[in-house]
């Protein structure tokens, strides 16, 4: 046992394998090379030994000289004698060293990966290939010019550029092309046997996945029937497929092997199939006139149908790689590294029946917001691994947009799974810099069947049980909750969104007015909006608007407001001068940082005064803490336009906030109006508000003024502006023009 682990760790050491494996195996590739008889000398159609030792040098380094040494010594020396022994030992070596390190140096990093990398195809042919076939050849021919190769003159003529060194030089390419890969994997296997298990895996990883035992069965009898007539002796009965045309039909099948089965297959079926060929070349290549071209000729079809073979299954095992690894990469989230949403789907479409659970983690947008997006990511990511150990091995969690995650269970025993996936995970704790957080988790689940054809649409369902489940602090169930219920809500959703779409697109609102009355004699009008359904009714904002907000229709919506109300008064200036009206905004609207200067060019078109012009906004919107509304609002007030803070009094520390924000005006909201007569407290708070707004120079106006108890209450508190029905109604905007309105505005 000492014995094999002291071999096993030096086996690299040049007096183990690096010696051993030239010495044994150099006879057996000098046995595989091809020799023939041309114009009274010997030519080399294949040679494989300079391949073997420059594979023993890219695999073991300078450790492999003193081996390649003995060999050459063991091979030459009992026929040519020390002095030509030498010689060819320099032969040898020199074209090896020049070779070996020239690739080492432009291929630092990665000149031991396994053959059929595409990148470094060229890097190897010219290094592997073309460099040391050239030296070799050219020593060759110097050493026989000097006379130093005595035994071997047969194999260069008198001319260097003649047939022959043709051949010789085409046998070299071939040699050195095919020859360094299948000796690569050889020494590889013997150094480490376990490889060939490695070795099979890489070559079905490699087949196309579309081929079946029948195309593999018909492309092997395609070969092998092929490479029986090209070794039929050829006589005179002999047909066309008993001579080198059987090459271009071998050539074409290799082809679609290449295309099919993938570079490691190819190389390992090739090679031999070449071989066998070329040493058998005489049963399809006969003696006749012009002998010595055709021979030529046939030594560059070995050349070239290597290239190509070789070449294109590179390239078809390439694209396959790169196909699979972009399929991979489409069912991945490339920044979480964990499925998503279409892996999701793929997987639910595989399983008859699954359990579909959502996880809900509403708090990571405010984390994220505060402490970056890498803390969701990471969240997300430690919470997967988290759950992955309390799941079966066909199950798996999937990310979804935003701060959601999603897990396909079997169906077997879900309920009582999720209800222990709900306590694993109210255990699970993330450390962010030191600070553990726990933020609540919503889970909602149910059972689907294959194939779910309306995915979206259930995600949206179960997202809605999710925030019920932060509420209860316990999975909720959809079938349990109404799915119904839900389907049809979110149906009326979209309805209420395309409604909203098409009145956009087609004009299709009406715009109304409702009169603020000033104690000192002075007025505007509120504009309202109505959207028409289709039965001709109107709908009221409190409908639309909310709806509006989630698809991101708002903004559309208040600028066909304000373009439309812009219109009016240009096209009626002369009925309604000095004419003012309030619009209201949504908070989408305040926060887009082009919204002033579109209210700018919108006042230049219609020729309208920006002091005509009240922008309403709600506490919410008009101070969500954002320096970007702050400023829209400031750049409002610096055109002309003045703000009014709409429905004062129903929001979040409404004081507090209005502290640092500069408004015009200040509306109450109703809920404080309503019963300012007949309660005392609401009557205080009144007052406070008013004395506020003084003290801010704002003026007030008081909202639901419906009686003349009421209209005293606040007059007496000293209100600048009234709106109620005792005031007016809404009407059409263009009632304005009737005789009556202006006689009343007047």
């Amino acid at each position: 046992m000492k014995t094999l682990a002291f071999l096993k760790q030096h086996k690299d050491r040049w007096w183990a394998l690096p010696l051993i494996l030239p010495v044994a195996l150099l006879p057996l590739m000098s046995s595989a090379s091809t020799y023939t008889h041309l114009n009274g000398g010997m030519i080399a159609l294949y040679y494989l030994p300079l391949a073997f030792l420059l594979s023993s040098m890219l695999f073991f380094g300078l450790a492999a000289l003193p081996g390649i040494a003995l060999a050459l010594f063991c091979r030459y020396y009992p026929s040519a004698g020390l002095y030509e022994t030498a010689a060819v030992i320099c032969h040898f070596i020199i074209p090896l060293i020049l070779s070996w390190g020239g690739y080492r140096v432009f291929v630092p990093r990665r000149n031991m990966v396994s053959y059929g990398d595409p990148q470094l195809m060229a890097q190897r042919i010219f290094w592997q290939v073309f460099c040391p076939s050239t030296l070799f050849l050219l020593l060759f021919e110097f050493a026989v010019y000097l006379g130093v190769y005595e035994s071997r003159q047969s194999m260069s003529g008198l001319n260097p550029l003649s047939i022959r060194t043709l051949i010789n030089y085409q046998g070299l390419l071939v040699g050195t092309l095919t020859g360094i890969p299948l000796s690569y994997l050889l020494i590889r296997i013997i150094r480490h046997p376990g490889y060939v298990i490695g070795l099979a895996s890489q070559i079905r990883g490699q087949i196309d996945k579309k081929v079946g035992a029948t195309e593999l069965i018909v492309w092997s009898a395609a070969v092998g029937g092929l490479l029986i007539l090209l070794l039929v002796p050829v006589s005179e009965s002999s047909s066309i497929f008993s001579t080198n045309y059987t090459l271009s039909l071998m050539m074409s099948v290799m082809l679609w092997g290449s295309m099919r089965f993938g570079y490691k297959l190819m190389t390992l079926i090739w090679t031999p199939v070449l071989i066998l060929s070329i040493h058998y070349f005489y049963r399809y290549v006969p003696l006749y006139q012009g002998y010595d071209i055709q021979l030529a000729i046939t030594s560059s079809s070995y050349l070239v149908y290597s290239f190509v073979v070789i070449y294109m299954a590179i390239l078809a095992t390439r694209q396959r790689a790169i196909i699979r690894r972009a399929n991979r990469l489409a069912f991945l989230d490339p920044v979480l590294h964990m499925p998503n949403l279409r892996a999701l789907s793929r997987s639910l479409s595989k399983s008859p029946w699954s359990a579909l659970c959502i996880l809900r983690i509403p708090e990571l947008e405010i984390l994220g917001r505060n402490y970056g997006v890498l803390l969701r990511i990471h969240y997300k990511q430690k919470l997967a691994e988290w759950i992955q150990s309390s799941l079966q091995q066909n199950e798996s969690i999937y990310h979804l947009s935003g701060y959601d995650l999603a897990i396909r269970l079997n169906t077997e025993s879900h309920a009582s799974r999720i209800e222990a996936l709900d306590e694993r995970i109210k255990e699970f704790r993330f450390i962010w810099d030191g600070m553990p957080l726990q933020p609540l988790v919503g889970i909602s689940y149910c059972c689907v069947r294959s194939p779910v054809n309306h995915l979206y649409l259930l995600l949206g369902e179960l997202s809605i049980i999710a925030d019920l489940s932060l509420l209860t602090n316990h999975p909720e169930n959809l079938q349990q909750r109404g799915a119904v219920n839900l389907q049809r809500k979110l149906k009326d959703k979209v309805a209420m969104m395309n409604c909203l779409q098409s009145a956009l697109d087609q004009n299709e609102f009406t715009l109304m007015a409702l009169r603020v009355q000033g104690v000192r004699g002075d007025h505007y009008h509120e504009i309202l909006l109505r959207m028409p359904n289709e039965k001709g009714e109107f709908i009221s904002p409190d409908k639309f608007q909310p709806v509006a907000q989630e698809f991101g229709l708002s903004s559309r919506v208040d600028l066909w407001v304000l373009e439309h109300t812009l219109q009016f008064l240009n096209e009626h200036r002369e009925r309604l001068p000095g004419e003012r009206f309030a619009i209201n905004l949504s908070p989408s609207t305040i926060c887009r940082a082009q919204f002033p200067f579109e209210v700018n060019r919108l006042l230049k078109k219609y020729a309208v005064e920006a002091w005509q012009l009240i922008f309403e906004i709600t506490e919410c919107s008009g101070f969500g803490n954002t320096e970007l509304a702050d400023q829209n609002l400031k750049h409002l007030q610096q055109l002309g336009c003045r703000i009014a803070i709409d429905d004062f009094g129903t929001g979040y520390a409404s004081y507090a906030r209005l502290k640092n924000v500069d408004a015009d005006i200040l509306k109450i909201d109703g809920s404080f109006i309503r019963h300012i007569a007949d309660n005392s407290l609401d009557y205080q708070i009144v007052a406070s508000i008013c004395h506020l707004a003084r003290m801010k120079k704002m003026l007030v106006v008081a909202e639901y003024v419906e009686s003349e108890e009421i209209r005293s209450a606040v007059n007496a508190l000293g209100i600048d502006y009234l709106q109620g029905f005792l005031i007016g109604e809404p009407e059409y905007l263009e009632t304005l023009l009737s005789p009556q309105a202006s006689e009343m505005n007047a």
